[in-house]
């Protein structure tokens, strides 16, 4: 697919999705009225969300969200517009329900617009905080049929009653008799659920391995941090393993002097720490890759320095010929100038997948 091609394929998308959005802006307009009139109630429902699961053959999830939003615009019109336009998504509407009121829907709606079912948890426990939130670690066993592992695999679910909250004092970890948990999905790897503004409860499901080394850890610290809670345990290894992370980037307190001359290693890619720290904190650590509709790619996973002019061409590394790219749009930017026979010497065609319908090699792009 070429540039011209690909850009009306995307028009035409951009025009399908605001027929859905008016589409089901005008669905939840009809479901508000339809309740207002309790016409459920003349065809023998018990409510609308029985009409809307058992009559429309919703999922329970998808009708919950249509439930909530029909309510809401029941007694606050105003927010037909932003699901009408794409500001509200209708996953939105639970964490909405929460907050809003007549008092405050002229500042608090504007908070939920382009948030994720997820973030808008995140604005509604800020604004209505779960009083006393619970502050344990609870350990769990999970059934190995219930996870795609071995047979022989054992797995714990480890709820962590906080995070970013003050750690619990020791011997405050409870463990609940392991009752076998079937299910026909694998469990998720970790769920966090917002409880105010700075505690969060963390649902992760780990290895017993990752918890033997979670104690050895705890043991490790005795010494420095006696009675450490699992969180400070993980925030310590997590600060180690930044610390690293930063200085493979140059960006350290107190940086050392840019050296006189580069490494004489032949075919070494050498980047002076000090011009890898300035283009790190000119990009925010995020992929300049430009996009078509404007802006950039702005990924932070699988980041890496990229030469705008090649080295193979002579380009220099300085921070005016430096950008950061994520591995994805790195490959594509060599393909793009070096074209995909060199290419494909050295990496798997980014392209090809997408042409053949599969997902591609989207390494942080």
């Amino acid at each position: 697919m070429d540039t011209t091609e690909s850009r009306t394929f995307a028009a035409r998308l951009a025009d399908l999705l605001e027929n859905e959005r008016y589409a089901m802006a005008d669905f939840l307009v009809a479901l508000a009225e339809y309740d207002r009139r309790r016409g459920w109630i003349e065809l023998g429902y018990s409510s609308l969300f029985a009409f809307l699961t058992h009559r429309l053959e919703l999922s329970k999830a998808a009708a919950f969200f249509r439930f909530k939003a029909a309510e809401l615009i029941q007694r606050y019109p105003e927010i037909v517009e932003p699901l009408r336009d794409g500001r509200l998504c209708i996953t939105t509407m639970a964490s909405l329900a929460r907050v809003l009121t007549p008092e405050n829907r002229a500042a608090v709606l504007p908070r939920f617009f382009h948030l994720s079912k997820q973030e808008a948890k995140v604005i509604a426990a800020a604004l209505l905080p779960i009083a006393n939130p619970p502050r344990r670690t609870v350990i769990t066993t999970v059934h190995a049929a219930s996870i795609a592992r071995a047979p022989e695999t054992t797995s714990q679910t480890v709820f962590l009653g906080e995070l970013n909250g003050p750690g619990r004092s020791p011997g405050a970890a409870s463990a609940i008799p392991p009752e076998p948990m079937l299910t026909s999905d694998p469990a998720p790897a970790m769920r966090v659920e917002p409880l105010t503004a700075t505690v969060r409860r963390v649902h992760l499901t780990v290895s017993a391995g990752f918890l033997e080394k979670l104690e050895a850890a705890r043991l490790a610290l005795s010494h420095s941090m006696p009675g450490a809670s699992e969180e400070e345990v993980l925030a310590a290894g997590l600060d180690l393993l930044l610390a690293r992370d930063a200085k493979r980037k140059g960006l350290v307190e107190k940086p050392r002097p840019a050296a006189a001359h580069a490494p004489e290693t032949p075919g070494a890619v050498y980047i002076p720490k000090s011009v890898r720290r300035k283009v790190w904190e000119r990009d925010q650590g995020r992929c300049q890759y430009p996009l078509d509709s404007g802006g950039v790619c702005g990924s932070k996973l699988r980041t890496q320095g990229d030469h705008i002019q090649l080295r193979c061409r002579g380009g220099k590394p300085t921070v005016e010929n430096l950008r950061v790219l994520c591995t994805f749009h790195n490959k594509l930017s060599a393909r793009d100038a070096l074209g995909d026979v060199v290419m494909d010497r050295y990496t798997r065609n980014p392209r090809q997948p997408l042409l053949a319908g599969l997902p591609g090699d989207t390494g942080g792009g």
